[in-house]
């Protein structure tokens, strides 16, 4: 005999489950997370200093926001975020658009596969800012995000531009030493 929707009869037999469940999110979190840096080596004082050349400051750029890309939509995200705090019904917009963004980008430790096809991680970054902005557009907190995503921007750039290059990969080859 099936019981179909019915409730178990205890929480043992949910443990499994759960187990399951939980155990499956946190290697998402390790390996989708894997391309975040930490925040203390994007952070180090250290590593920071005025350019004195403009092909200096595009290298550095380019450089930056492909080490840092992870952090980088970070930062612009928590911008947008703040800037919704007195929007409600637009705040709760933007957690429902987080939870795509966790699952599409953030989360997800094999490329994305649309039709048997993969899809480079950078179109999944553009496909969701754009579908996020126009999402988030149809509310009224327009000026709200516009202002923050331009801060975050800001904010981003000039951290690209101040930081060295030299350090970027010397900790992943120590790491790599490390742990073979």
């Amino acid at each position: 005999m099936t019981t179909y929707g019915t409730n178990p009869k205890s929480s043992n037999d949910l443990a499994p489950k759960l187990e399951y469940i939980t155990r499956g999110i946190n290697q998402h979190k390790r390996s989708g997370l894997a391309t975040r840096r930490p925040w203390k080596q994007m952070l180090d004082l250290g590593s920071f200093n005025i350019p004195r050349k403009l092909a200096t400051v595009i290298t550095r750029v380019r450089a930056n926001t492909d080490y840092f890309q992870t952090n980088y939509t970070i930062v612009v995200l928590f911008s947008v975020f703040l800037s919704l705090i007195w929007n409600p019904f637009s705040l709760l917009i933007l957690l429902a658009v987080l939870g795509a963004w966790l699952f599409l980008y953030f989360l997800r430790d094999e490329p994305l596969s649309v039709f048997d096809r993969e899809i480079d991680h950078r179109i999944v970054l553009i496909v969701m800012s754009v579908l996020s902005l126009s999402i988030l557009f149809l509310t009224d907190a327009k000026l709200n995000i516009a202002v923050a995503i331009v801060a975050g921007a800001t904010v981003v750039l000039s951290h690209a531009a101040v930081r060295k290059t030299e350090d970027l990969y010397q900790n992943d080859e120590a790491t790599s030493l490390l742990n073979p």
